[in-house]
């Protein structure tokens, strides 16, 4: 039995996919505006940092919970 033969197992998950463009372009994207959001509300509003940030992080959580729910509901259609 060679090397390879002993550490292949079946127990391995498959190689990832590989990231799409748009799917990159999606969190430039996002990242983008949650920056935007962030600077909106401390320079123009004046809401001050910590308000800023932590309303910035709800909205970033906010679409991470989007994209969770996206990713399963596309997952199971497989």
């Amino acid at each position: 039995m060679s090397v390879d033969q002993e550490t292949a197992t079946d127990d391995e998950p498959p190689p990832a996919d590989e990231v799409s463009t748009a799917t990159l372009v999606g969190y430039t994207a996002a990242a983008l505006a949650l920056v935007a959001w962030f600077l909106f509300g401390w320079l123009v509003q004046r809401q001050g940092f910590v308000a800023s940030v932590g309303e910035t992080a709800g909205a970033a959580f906010a679409l991470l919970l989007a994209v969770s729910v996206i990713g399963t509901v596309r997952r199971s259609r497989r």
